[in-house]
């Protein structure tokens, strides 16, 4: 830790409680209330902010013990405020006592103790509880690049040029080209200095047609829910990377390929490009991916993507947030050539922090809601519509669902 944390030191923390944060008591609207859950993780915040500017590069500080008594209620859209206050101080291990007041009102008060600990150490925890959910390893790699088959990469100036390189299947993601963008991002993650930036299409007509659905049928349960959440990790992890990401949508982005374009930081996209999350019609909700989309267009928009199955044209993507800008189709490369250009010749640290700063402002947890995601999608998998849609894709006819 840096010098100069001491007893008495002070953080407060204010929050205006929402409806995420309330709870309804005894089914009347009328005792909707600030919940003891979001007091107490209202008061830890508080801690965790009075220790930010003493930790070191790749240390965090962990809540290890709690005793909070809640002492009176507040309701939706009243101004709460969590202060803590370092009592003592033992190595690694700071204890605080912490209370939550809405304006002189005290609503609850406490100790709390959190320890600082190495980043690395809680990943290499949480992958020895939990590997599948975390299958893809985001170590960066300083190794070459192995040669890839479903991917072309090539490095010039700076940029890496990525291109998705299925063509007969539409570019779509199969188990082979989801290891291969695996490696990719460890190899990207590793190398921040020689690439700047990552400029991603796909081969022939298409950008990418999301998920291979025909490798399904083949795919035990378990494999599929393992495959779904190494998917979700992947391309969160553009989000993560140090380069800036750009999407050159040549055509159809689906699926999983409308997820990989939301993962990019910025989306080029010609007039022919269509854009649409079509699982609904094969008989699941998407597995991954919603957090992403969401953010780019709003709550109203996804509901209409996820809900209908209907692709959106270039021209709507532009109009909902999810396009940064049009491109005749072949001027995409040159205009992302042009666009990284005018990034080079601004300074990189700050263009990295810009981009971490950004995502890690988009809310106040981590983005796990693909873990529900994922489960909605493998209970789903197993009933007889999914499997009437598979029978369907792979006949190119309609559906006949049963469960209306």
């Amino acid at each position: 830790m840096k010098p100069g944390l001491q007893q008495g030191t002070v953080a407060d923390l204010t929050w205006i409680v929402d409806a995420s944060m309330v709870i309804t008591l005894g089914g009347d609207a009328r005792a909707t209330v600030f919940s003891t859950p979001n007091m107490i993780l209202l008061m830890e915040r508080a801690a965790r902010e009075a220790l930010r500017p003493y930790l070191e590069q790749g240390d965090e500080s962990v809540g290890i013990d709690v005793n909070i008594r809640h002492l009176a209620g507040t309701g939706m859209g009243d101004t709460v405020t969590g202060r803590a206050t370092v009592t003592a101080i033992e190595g690694r291990k700071i204890h605080f006592a912490v209370e939550c007041r809405a304006g002189d009102r005290v609503l609850g008060q406490g100790t709390h103790v959190r320890a600082v600990v190495p980043v690395a150490k809680i990943i290499e925890n949480l992958n020895s509880l939990t590997p599948s959910a975390s299958a893809m390893s985001l170590t960066a790699s300083s190794a070459e690049l192995p040669t890839l088959s479903t991917l072309q990469v090539t490095v010039r100036n700076r940029i890496a040029h990525v291109i998705l390189n299925r063509p007969p299947a539409l570019n779509a993601v199969d188990r082979q080209m989801t290891g291969e963008l695996e490696q990719l991002v460890a190899w990207l993650a590793g190398h921040p200095q020689q690439v700047r930036a990552v400029l991603v299409s796909g081969a022939g007509r298409a950008f990418c047609a999301g998920d291979d659905v025909r490798e399904l049928p083949a795919i035990a349960i378990e494999d599929a829910r393992e495959l779904s959440l190494r998917q979700a990790q992947l391309y969160l992890a553009f989000e993560r990377l140090p380069q800036t990401i750009i999407a050159l949508v040549n055509g159809d982005a689906l699926g999983g390929g409308c997820v990989l374009a939301c993962a990019a930081d910025l989306r080029l996209a010609c007039h022919s490009a269509r854009f649409g999350m079509p699982e609904i019609r094969l008989g699941w909700p998407p597995g991954y991916g919603l957090a992403q989309l969401t953010a780019l267009v709003g709550k109203a928009r996804a509901l209409q993507l996820c809900l209908t199955g209907d692709p959106i044209t270039a021209t709507q993507a532009l109009d909902w947030g999810l396009v940064n800008e049009l491109v005749p189709a072949g001027q995409l490369q040159a205009r992302g050539q042009q666009l990284y250009e005018r990034l080079l010749q601004l300074p990189a640290e700050a263009l990295r922090a810009t981009k971490q700063l950004i995502h890690l402002d988009e809310g106040t947890q981590p983005k796990v809601a693909h873990r529900a995601d994922t489960e909605a999608y493998i209970r789903c998998l197993q009933r007889a519509d999914a499997q009437e849609g598979l029978q369907a894709f792979a006949a190119r006819r309609p559906p006949k669902f049963t469960d209306l």
